[in-house]
């Protein structure tokens, strides 16, 4: 008895600590952007608390010695990129997985062939792509070379996720949609995607939040027009501000936002598993 309470003590401080470390820094972080402006750097403990660098981050702001972020077009380029790569992504893993299904010639080959994308490091894909690209003559870009690498990066996870999610998929359910003589598209729709919309979810969540947080892929194959975390990084070289940090508060509300989006659909998607069964059943 002894023994277990000792290991649940021991596994309840490494949970506490873990956590801290996970948190730590956001609440830091939140702590230093409510410092009063428009003068000074991080300080703490804090002297006068307010919400300048939050007003500072929309431009609701007098001009002053700090410049504004550069969050404009540069966070409209990362929520684009993100979104297409997510979209694209998420189709590919998809597809992928469902040929996945069945044994074929070469499948080991194959799959290490897609994990591949995720397993060699951005910085040597990201100059291998501007090396490339400059030698061929093609314009490096955000929508062209660095979407390009965003989806060799992404694909993968979404594939692997897909992979699990058919690995405990009953084939019998289309089976059985295919002996009523239901054509294989119509059973895709109208059978599969429903049961594996919720690893479908997942997919895309995993390929947004990459794309979007991605930065070495990026940095080399973006070329002049820049995206939210090289942005951010330009600014950070320079000089730390505190409106960098009411940012990163405002950017991590909003990937918990996402968080929330995603717990919404999930628990429709299982409510509407469960209510489907229960009407088969009852028929």
């Amino acid at each position: 008895m002894q023994s277990n309470n000792l290991l649940r003590t021991i596994l309840g401080a490494y949970t506490g600590l873990f956590i801290l470390f996970l948190y730590g820094p956001f609440i830091v972080m939140g702590i230093l952007s409510f410092q009063a402006g428009p003068e000074g750097g991080p300080q703490f403990p804090i002297i006068e608390w307010s919400t300048y660098w939050y007003q500072h981050v929309f431009g609701l702001t007098p001009p002053s010695r700090v410049a504004p972020l550069p969050i404009g077009e540069a966070l409209l380029r990362s929520l684009t990129l993100a979104f297409a790569t997510m979209v694209v992504s998420t189709v590919l893993g998809t597809l992928t997985a469902q040929g996945f299904r069945r044994n074929f010639r070469g499948s080991g080959f194959v799959f290490y062939l897609v994990v591949l994308g995720m397993m060699v490091p951005g910085v040597l894909l990201g100059l291998g792509m501007a090396l490339v690209a400059d030698q061929v003559g093609i314009d490096r870009t955000w929508w062209g070379t660095a979407f390009v690498l965003h989806v060799v990066y992404t694909f993968p996870f979404a594939f692997l996720v897909m992979l699990a999610i058919f690995n405990r998929f009953d084939k019998s359910v289309e089976e059985a949609a295919w002996a009523l003589g239901v054509p294989p598209g119509r059973t895709f729709r109208k059978v599969t995607f429903p049961m594996i919309f919720p690893g479908v979810l997942s997919a895309m969540l995993f390929a947004f939040t990459l794309s979007y947080d991605e930065f070495p892929r990026t940095l080399f194959t973006a070329g002049s027009d820049v995206t939210m975390p090289i942005a951010i990084y330009g600014t950070f070289a320079v000089e730390i501000h505190p409106n960098i940090f009411a940012f990163g508060v405002l950017t991590t509300l909003f990937s918990f936002a996402l968080l929330s989006v995603y717990g919404v659909l999930m628990t429709l998607s299982v409510r509407r598993a469960k209510t489907a069964a229960v009407q088969e059943e009852i028929a």
